[in-house]
């Protein structure tokens, strides 16, 4: 029981340090692109938090952190939706690491890559994706604005953007870079356990 209960206390505390190195990924190192986007490295933790804790808890720690990213950054109108997909780039990429690739119990190294890679592009190849439609749901179904709900077509059209295929690709080489470098210290610790 006592082992149980530790590695649920690592659990939450890994969780709370993810949620707040996305909010930091997201709040102090950002760049503007030419169009105004943003460029963050806050989702990249959201995805190592993956790897790392599982879907469930990478995504939670996600959610929280990027949605206070938005809430202390005046953006409290998309924090909802923040949530929602944040959780989600999470579970997506759990599910690919860990449930489909064993991410945790891979000892091959180029099959440890192969899985992180594939793990970040779905989460967040989905995000791309899923963001401008929940956006377009948002603005036409929930709070109707028809200039917002044009936007997010316009953003779904423009899905091929450089702006969202660099932070994409950004945050997908970055959680693969601080998994590899992370992970055989961790292991050497005895701190990766099986993730979900």
């Amino acid at each position: 029981m006592e082992n149980t209960k530790n590695r649920q206390t690592y659990r939450l505390a890994m969780a709370g340090l993810m949620a707040a190195l996305c909010y930091v990924g997201y709040a102090f190192l950002p760049a503007l692109s030419a169009d105004g986007t943003k460029i963050h490295f806050g989702n990249a933790f959201v995805v190592l938090g993956a790897y790392l804790l599982g879907g469930t808890y990478g995504g939670l720690a996600g959610a929280v952190g990027l949605t206070a990213a938005d809430l202390v950054g005046g953006y409290a109108a998309s924090a909802p939706r923040t949530f929602i997909t944040k959780l989600l780039i999470g579970l997506v990429t759990g599910f690919v690491a860990h449930r489909l690739g064993h991410l945790t119990q891979q000892r091959d190294r180029k099959k440890i890559l192969l899985w992180s890679a594939l793990g970040a592009a779905a989460g967040l190849g989905f995000n791309c994706v899923f963001e401008p439609i929940l956006k377009y749901f948002w603005y036409t179904v929930l709070i109707p604005n028809s200039d917002k709900a044009a936007s997010a077509v316009k953003a779904l059209v423009a899905l091929t953007s450089y702006t969202t295929v660099i932070n994409a690709v950004t945050n997908s080489i970055v959680a693969v870079v601080l998994y590899s470098a992370l992970r055989p210290a961790l292991n050497r610790a005895g701190m990766l356990f099986q993730a979900k």
